[in-house]
């Protein structure tokens, strides 16, 4: 079986890891790919979102399956697209890709299906006066959230009603984030402690992967802007068999339910950004794959078959797929370039030493060149290694991040130390 894996970045390398280790034969092809996908597969040349140049690649290259990494290729309606040509993809359609594609969508989506989450109201250039009025009613701090695909990068959150009013005109007036802003979410602040829950369905049945928690501000101690993600931990030590038995009942079963009542069964990879209110979970936003660095986490954790997993995803059988996850703690710890998330520079060469053997190394914003690799993003290399608790574990990914070189390195040596206490 040949599949093209699309996209670039980490957790595209981390799909690419899994795919290599499942032992089937046929081909793996990734684009664009990076440096460290490369290794697992054959880079090529393509625009995910080029349709019709995937489509003609697919059938000179005999491809079975497409399974997108990242949200772009669903949300633009991939999946629709390639079914009219026989052409299978391991995600969902268009309809159900909105719950990331729209946060007004998704908002109205859990308010139709009873799924807990932050109260809210939409806003446009329309009504902008409206919204004004909106944060008055609300108390400190205020979210507001660009509605469309902002790259990770589209939430502003502030203590100041000045400010929060000034974001809002910002994000409509000068489309601060393009055409992702014309539509602006701004919904009660939820109190508690973020943690990403994953699941998978074939569109019939689903199975949990697990929870990990993502730190998204650049500096530590969770400050400075918000980023793609610093580093993750997986499993989170508070989600035990009683919260995630809540996720399950309470969001995930009535988030499968409702989209099939919808006419729009659910097929590929559902990310759960909740917060835990309290024992209780509540859906920040939704993603319709799987997180990154989340992926990068929970991947090394997940023993199954990614080349099984995939084909069950598109054509059925996830109750037949063995799971099991490994009982240790995994640390993920971001390799980021100098000025990121703002202004960078590309192109900087990169020494690489062979990880340990608890670290794996997955490649983000790099590149081969003749010379070797080098530099080719804001997120460059993300470092997971497996221990008995998270302490350990951490402790282990900045050791191996030390022995990474390259000019403006910069990297969270706090990721995970805000969940020890919690471990027993």
């Amino acid at each position: 079986m040949n599949i093209l894996l699309l996209g670039s970045g980490g957790r595209e390398h981390a799909f690419a890891w899994k795919l290599s280790q499942s032992g089937n034969p046929g081909k793996l092809y990734i684009a664009p790919g990076n440096a460290g996908t490369a290794q697992c597969g054959e880079n090529v040349s393509l625009n995910p979102l080029d349709f019709e140049a995937v489509l003609t690649f697919c059938r000179d290259k005999s491809i079975s399956l497409i399974l997108p990494g990242n949200e772009d290729p669903l949300v633009a309606g991939i999946v629709d697209f390639m079914k009219p040509h026989g052409i299978a993809v391991a995600g969902p359609d268009q309809y159900a890709a909105t719950l990331e594609g729209s946060k007004d969508f998704a908002k109205a989506f859990m308010m139709r299906h009873n799924i807990p989450t932050a109260a809210y109201k939409s806003f446009t250039a329309e009504n902008l006066h409206e919204g004004k009025a909106f944060l008055a009613t609300l108390a400190p701090p205020y979210v507001l959230k660009a509605d469309g695909l902002a790259a990770g990068k589209g939430v502003i959150i502030t203590e100041d009603i000045a400010e929060a009013e000034a974001v809002l005109n910002d994000m409509i007036t000068n489309a601060r984030f393009g055409s992702a802003g014309n539509t602006v979410v701004i919904e009660e602040f939820l109190h508690g402690i973020e943690i990403s829950c994953f699941a998978v369905s074939d569109g019939e049945t689903w199975r949990m992967l697990g929870s990990a928690k993502d730190y998204k501000r650049i500096g530590e101690g969770d400050t400075g802007p918000n980023t793609g993600g610093m580093g993750a931990i997986s499993p989170v030590p508070f989600a035990d068999e009683t919260f995630m038995q809540k996720v399950a009942d309470h969001i995930a079963i009535p988030t499968f339910e409702g989209l099939k009542k919808e006419g729009h069964p659910f097929k590929g990879f559902l990310f759960m950004g909740l917060m835990n209110c309290k024992g209780e979970p509540k859906v920040i936003e939704y993603n319709v794959r799987m997180g990154d660095p989340e992926t990068e986490a929970i991947f090394p954790r997940l023993r199954v078959n990614m080349k099984d997993l995939a084909v069950a995803i598109a054509h059925g059988g996830l109750d037949k797929l063995p799971f099991e996850m490994d009982a240790r703690t995994a640390a993920t710890v971001f390799l980021v370039s100098a000025g990121y998330p703002g202004d960078i520079e590309k192109g900087k060469p990169m020494q690489i030493p062979a990880p340990g053997a608890q670290t794996l190394f997955f490649h983000a914003g790099t590149k081969r060149t003749d010379n070797g690799v080098v530099t080719n993003g804001g997120r460059v290399l993300a470092i997971t290694s497996l221990a008995e608790n998270i302490a350990m574990a951490a402790e282990i990914s900045l050791h191996a991040a030390e022995t990474v070189q390259y000019e403006g390195k910069f990297y969270r040596k706090d990721i995970g130390k805000d969940l020890q206490a919690l471990q027993s």
